[in-house]
């Protein structure tokens, strides 16, 4: 399995409770971009209608030699999963706060692009600071420890 793009950002904005791995509907030039690693996952959300699940805002840049026949960069993408996990999914959205996000875009062995979908909640602004601090203490801690071990 290669990890082909992930979303740092969203492991900062959110508190992420639970993934999974979903499968993804592409056309052939957005599968040949993805493999050259021309997508990116920043802004991008997943939304329900209709009982199917959409990923929307990911950016997948068009393939140099598609020419004419070269996809949308920004149309939605459709994700499979089974029934049951969208009806499930579907439950814990109605919670308050909950919000679907992908968080890495996975090529695995044979061959198959898939997306690694989290249900999260929002963090809230205090919250941010406080990972960003430890973070900070976190790495002089590491500093002082080298230095210390010349």
């Amino acid at each position: 399995m290669k990890i082909v793009a992930s979303n740092k950002k969203a492991y900062f904005n959110y508190e992420i409770v639970e993934s999974l791995e979903a499968g993804i509907a592409l056309v052939g030039s957005e599968v040949k971009s993805i493999r050259d690693g021309r997508v990116s996952l920043k802004d991008s959300f997943a939304e329900i209608k209709n009982g199917e699940v959409f990923l929307l805002h990911m950016n997948i840049s068009p393939y140099e030699q598609a020419n004419i026949f070269n996809h949308d960069p920004l149309r939605e993408k459709k994700l499979l999963l089974h029934r049951r996990e969208i009806k499930r999914l579907i439950g814990k959205i109605r919670e308050k706060g909950y919000t679907l996000i992908p968080t890495k875009v996975i090529l695995n062995d044979k061959g198959k692009v898939k997306v690694e979908i989290a249900l999260a909640k929002g963090k809230r602004t205090y919250e941010k600071k406080r990972a960003i601090k430890e973070r900070e203490l976190e790495r002089e801690v590491r500093a002082e420890l080298k230095r210390r071990h010349r």
